[in-house]
Parts: structure tokens; C-alpha cells; sequence
């Protein structure tokens, strides 16, 4: 059994989740307005900061520390809220264990 692949693949997938998380944020004014003052990023900047290995896992903190986005992108997704704080724990920087 390759435990390596199954954790690359699973990666992938949390990544994933994180980008359309950003897409969510970026298609509703309310939501952007909020990331962008709280990360203290302009639109001008969002692609480069987007390359830093950061920037994905940000985007699932600022959607799991807002309830009303993260029940309507997890909807939008057809998923569980569950599944979004799981991809996050597989990202880089978790701040707490979803496990314990």
C-alpha cells in the first residue's frame, strides 16, 4: 500500500477545495470585501499572493471562521462543512487538530 500517493492525492484535493473556496469569496462582493480587509490584500495584489504557499490555507481559515460562508460554499460545493475543515487540516499551518 502507498500511503505517500494516498496523501499527494488527498492534498491535491484539499488544495482544490481551497481554490474554489477562493473563487467563492471572489464571485460575492460581501465575502470579498471581508477577505481583502482582514488579509489586508487589494485586488491588485490577490495573484501574487496567491503563488505564496500560504495563501490556500488562508482562504480556508477566512471561510471556516465565517459560519454563513462556509454552510453556503460547502453547499455550493455539495458537501458537508465537515469536508472543508478536513481539507484544511491536510494543508500546511493547521492551527488546531480536528482529531482530538
Amino acid at each position: 500500500m502507498n500511503t505517500g500517493k494516498s496523501r499527494d492525492q488527498s492534498r491535491d484535493a484539499a488544495e482544490d477545495i481551497a481554490a474554489q473556496a477562493l473563487g467563492f469569496i471572489a464571485g460575492d462582493p460581501t465575502p470579498l470585501g471581508r477577505f481583502l480587509a482582514e488579509s489586508g490584500l487589494g485586488p491588485e495584489n490577490i495573484r501574487r499572493a496567491a503563488a505564496d504557499p500560504a495563501f490556500l490555507p488562508a482562504v480556508l481559515d477566512f471561510i471556516l471562521a465565517h459560519e454563513q460562508d462556509l454552510i453556503a460554499f460547502a453547499g455550493e460545493l455539495g458537501i458537508e462543512p465537515r469536508h472543508v475543515t478536513a481539507a484544511r487540516q491536510l494543508l500546511p499551518g493547521a492551527s488546531f487538530d480536528a482529531s482530538t
